[in-house]
């Protein structure tokens, strides 16, 4: 009779080795914080599936097997990606966020192979990681000089909606990460002949970029800047509350046109609505920390940015594929615009 471990508790341990630094990236770098809070999130639905679904969630070592046992311990975890994907998909949830489950699972299988050396098979390359593309929301170049100029509506913010659209400003101007945001000390900043630059080492990929600022993003860094160099720029805020105020600051500029929205479930479209209902999503629903970024990176792109220097800024490599999205939406926002030119200049 095949011997079998229970996984729960070794992916327990597999999230300690990354937290302790045992576990350690290919080139020796620490796991991310960001990264370990994914692991979690996975051993979460994993135990909830185990317990919804009455799925016991079991490894074997492979070379113990009999060739009966094999081909039992592959259906299993055919059966495994089959009912773990339907429990997610009940759930609610989409392709990229199934697809991520299953690669950190698959991440979880190599670390039993190599790391504590369970020779648990390739079994899990049956666990497919499917992928959708997201449709990608930016401010236009008017919504964003909007936030950034008009004084009558920034005078109908609340103190800290203020403070949250500074930040979001700062970031879609920048192009940094959430993260990289709330990092940012006096170190940061140099002024060289009446000019300012932003300095920064990406906390993701480790690059170095060098950014000369533009005088409201200047003044945004004046307005909260301290004496001391140690002292982080903007006071920290729970990613949570920093979305939640977004949407309350996109509303009152009146960003509420509506907006259509697609995603996948096992490669099937399905249109997004609000809160389950008919209803079409909003512009200013969608806002988060994640349109600092892009809003940026095609800004810069629709206003005429050769390529390799917004890579330069960003901090994308030459062949990144989440960059050419950027490139991609760029073009067609540009398309729009002549196509709006053609229009008027086709009429007599």
């Amino acid at each position: 009779m095949k011997k079998q471990t229970a996984i729960l508790p070794l992916f327990k341990q597999f999230i300690r080795d990354s937290e302790t630094g045992k576990r350690l990236k290919k080139n020796g770098s620490r796991i991310t914080s960001g990264t370990i809070d994914n692991y979690r999130y996975v051993l979460h639905n994993l135990i909830e599936f185990s317990n919804t679904c009455n799925f016991d969630l079991r490894i074997c070592d492979v070379q113990k097997l009999t060739k009966r046992e094999f081909e039992s311990e592959k259906n299993y975890w055919k059966k495994f990606y089959r009912k773990f994907s339907d429990f997610m998909y009940k759930k609610g949830c989409y392709d990229n966020y199934v697809g991520s489950n299953m690669k950190q699972i698959r991440t979880f299988f190599n670390y039993l192979n190599n790391e504590k050396h369970l020779n648990t098979g390739d079994f899990h390359k049956l666990l497919y990681v499917r992928k959708e593309e997201v449709d990608i929301l930016v401010l236009s170049p008017d919504q964003l000089k909007f936030l950034i100029h008009n004084k009558d509506f920034e005078s109908n913010l609340t103190g800290p909606e203020k403070r949250i659209k500074d930040i979001f400003v700062f970031g879609c101007t920048t192009g940094l990460r959430f993260s990289d945001i709330f990092l940012l000390t006096n170190k940061n900043f140099e002024e060289q002949n009446g000019d300012w630059y932003l300095k920064v080492k990406s906390k993701k990929t480790k690059a170095y970029s060098s950014t000369k600022l533009p005088s409201y993003a200047v003044k945004i860094y004046q307005k909260y800047t301290s004496r001391s160099s140690k002292t982080i720029l903007f006071t920290p805020v729970t990613l949570f509350n920093f979305n939640k105020t977004l949407k309350s600051i996109g509303e009152k500029a009146s960003f509420t046109a509506p907006i259509e929205l697609s995603r996948e479930r096992q490669g099937k479209t399905y249109t997004v609505h609000k809160n389950n209902q008919k209803k079409p999503e909003r512009f200013c629903d969608k806002m988060s920390s994640h349109m600092m970024r892009r809003t940026a990176i095609t800004t810069l792109l629709i206003l005429g940015m050769p390529e390799h220097l917004v890579r330069t800024i960003s901090g994308h490599s030459a062949n990144s594929n989440s960059f050419y999205r950027y490139v991609h939406f760029a073009q067609s926002y540009v398309d729009k615009e002549i196509e709006k030119v053609h229009d008027k200049l086709s009429d007599y």
